[in-house]
């Protein structure tokens, strides 16, 4: 277009054209000159076992991706750690939105390694939106300090529409954590407070993080998430707010004594502390400690890992078997046709689920 500058009217006034708009993609760059190369199962398990953060990173990642292709590979790479895994101290850390678990654990995780060394994995996870199906994946960026910890390992993960709140791969990532060295794992779910069996089958102690003035003691005891809880901590008791997380201890200490005595014979105890200024944190770590010199004495250390080693094949059985299901060619055009007579009004629901289900299985006779 034209400038109007530069007609004969105006002398003296002239205006250059402009430089046209380069291309923002670079003409010299090689398509797939940057794609990183792919590593073997062998060479992946050889950096596991060294220690290499950026090889157990690409690991976990391969762990979690539910393309067909890596399922396969992933089960290999699991399979060869396996024999150097069951070494750490695995702790799970749960409670309300907002009670401070992230901040606690940077708490908790730099108080662990500088008192007792060794290196720390912390796999935290993070809700997956039901709209979206994104997640944030921010907790990191809470955990200012043990984020800088070179004997630290923060992988944030998506629930993706995992039970509880914890990942599906989760466990197979605390296998390659183990295989990697890391002596003491923290798993954090997104505290959800209905459904964190799933947490607490994988770990050896299972904290509940809580807040004050949420209730009474008959509060407490509808909470179905304290029958599973190892300990329970008050957060934020400092300022003004001591006096109310004193109470409060005082209500879920009474709440408890209406729950049976757990099957390990280790009686929850109940402490106050703050993340924020890191006070009562070295409290709570003997109270950690102190259950696992009781459970390993006891035996039921032992017992609970052989517990959690089969829920977890059952566990992958039922997941096999969702999948072979909505995988299956065949079943995948008649669950179409059978939403459409549920929706109709032609089938119950129930209905079509048998007989989907009854199509299922003649398949497999088949």
């Amino acid at each position: 277009m034209e400038h109007p500058e530069n007609s004969s009217e105006y002398k003296g006034l002239q205006v250059n054209s402009g430089v046209e708009q380069q291309s923002i993609i670079n003409p010299y760059l090689r398509r797939g000159h940057f794609r990183r190369r792919q590593l073997s199962v062998g060479e992946m398990v050889e950096g596991i076992l060294k220690g290499n953060i950026t090889v157990l990173s690409q690991a976990v990642t391969l762990v979690e991706s539910v393309h067909p292709d890596h399922y396969a590979k992933a089960q290999e790479v699991i399979d060869k750690c396996l024999p150097y895994s069951g070494k750490s101290v695995r702790v799970g850390i749960s409670g309300v939105p907002g009670a401070g678990k992230s901040t606690s654990i940077d708490e908790f995780g730099m108080h662990v390694l500088d008192r007792f060394g060794g290196k720390l994995a912390v796999l935290a996870i993070d809700p997956s939106s039901e709209r979206s199906k994104g997640s944030i994946l921010g907790d990191k960026t809470r955990m200012e300090k043990l984020s800088q910890h070179p004997s630290a390992f923060i992988r944030p993960s998506p629930t993706a529409g995992s039970l509880g709140g914890v990942a599906r791969k989760t466990r197979e990532t605390i296998i390659l954590c183990e295989a990697a060295g890391f002596d003491k794992i923290f798993v954090e779910t997104v505290g959800v407070g209905q459904s964190e069996t799933a947490c607490h089958s994988m770990v050896d102690f299972f904290l509940l993080i809580q807040l004050a003035g949420t209730g009474d003691e008959l509060q407490g005891i509808k909470r179905g998430i304290m029958e599973i809880a190892d300990g329970i901590v008050i957060n934020k008791c400092d300022g003004n707010n001591v006096d109310k997380c004193q109470m409060a201890a005082t209500n879920f200490r009474n709440a408890l004594h209406f729950f049976p005595m757990p099957d390990s014979g280790w009686l929850p105890k109940v402490l106050c502390y703050s993340g924020f200024y890191g006070t009562g944190v070295k409290e709570v770590w003997d109270m950690i400690y102190q259950y696992f010199d009781f459970v390993k004495a006891n035996g039921y250390f032992d017992y609970r890992r052989n517990e959690q080693a089969k829920y977890w094949m059952y566990e992958s059985i039922n997941e096999n078997l969702r999948n072979s299901f909505y995988n299956n060619p065949a079943i995948e055009k008649l669950i179409p046709l059978a939403e459409q007579a549920v929706l109709h009004g032609e089938k119950t629901s129930f209905t079509a689920a048998g007989e989907l289900l009854s199509q299922y299985f003649n398949l497999i006779k088949e």
